[in-house]
């Protein structure tokens, strides 16, 4: 049921077609497994047209000194928030359109044949959910929802876009490139007259609900994975180089559960020198070969 779109590459590095040997050793991994335990990274959604940080000369990182925002600085920061919002106000309706690749609509399949135990993923993208994933952990929360940090009260992202837009009829800004979580890159000067909204309930900061940098992941969602991968008997990480520790602990634990580990993606990982297997493909190029 894996439809055939054609992948956007413009933020995909540049890979080798996938060598026979390694769908075969995928083919065995995978048909071993039980119940597999499956980690994404943002290497699974570049085929979607959406950037990541760290890939080597398409990355945000190697494109620009542009640097995520901090979780601090946001909550700190009035003028920090503004620039958030607005670029992410320009950047949503671009963003909030990217649709599954291929690679989603395997891991969906495999779920819903019974091979994919449980999924985390570590993007914000929502893509996963789109596919009709779930049994998926979204580890470092989603853009599509926004909540104040006084009182909790959610929202979704698209009605906080229509408060932006009545709050701002004549502001316009024309964007500069796309970043990774669904903002532009704006100037200070576009930004000073954007207005931003409170929480409707108290008056609060609002926030999107995810993990800036700096930020830590609930002790809650993390109890809740290790008892997901308590219950798997492998682990294949799909486009991540698993730098970022609140993913890379879930790594540590399957290795010392010796549960065998594969890895998909595209450049070195943290995980390469414990890892049972290494694949430097794209994942929509790979995966879809698997039975």
């Amino acid at each position: 049921s894996v439809s055939r779109t054609l992948p956007n590459l413009a933020f995909v590095p540049a890979c080798l077609p996938p060598d026979p040997r390694e769908v075969e050793e995928l083919q065995r991994f995978v048909s071993n497994s039980k119940r597999l335990f499956v980690m994404t990274g943002a290497g699974i959604s570049t085929e979607s047209g959406i950037p990541d940080y760290r890939s080597e000369g398409v990355g945000l990182y190697a494109r620009t000194d542009r640097r995520p925002i901090q979780h601090a600085e946001f909550v700190r920061s009035a003028g920090a928030r503004q620039r958030y919002w607005a670029r992410n106000y320009v950047g949503w309706p671009q963003f909030s359109s990217h649709q599954p690749n291929t690679a989603h609509l395997v891991l969906r399949d495999w779920e819903r044949l019974g091979k994919l135990h449980w999924l985390v993923t570590q993007n914000v993208d929502a893509l996963h959910t789109k596919a009709g994933s779930q049994r998926v952990t979204e580890l470092h929360g989603c853009t599509h929802r926004v909540f104040c940090l006084a009182c909790g009260h959610q929202v979704l992202r698209s009605e906080l876009q229509e408060q932006f837009e009545a709050l701002n009829p004549t502001w316009k800004a024309e964007a500069f490139g796309v970043a990774p979580d669904g903002d532009v890159f704006l100037t200070d000067e576009q930004v000073l007259n954007f207005q931003i909204p409170d929480c409707r309930k108290c008056g609060g900061i609002l926030k999107p609900d995810v993990t800036f940098f700096g930020d830590t992941v609930s002790r809650e969602k993390v109890n809740f994975v290790h008892q997901r991968l308590a219950e798997s008997d492998s682990m294949l990480v799909a486009g991540s180089s698993m730098q970022v520790y609140s993913g890379y602990r879930f790594a540590l634990a399957a290795r010392d559960k010796k549960l065998p580990i594969a890895i998909l993606n595209i450049g070195p990982t943290r995980l390469d020198h414990f890892a049972s297997l290494k694949l430097n493909s794209r994942c929509g190029e790979l995966l879809p070969l698997i039975v």
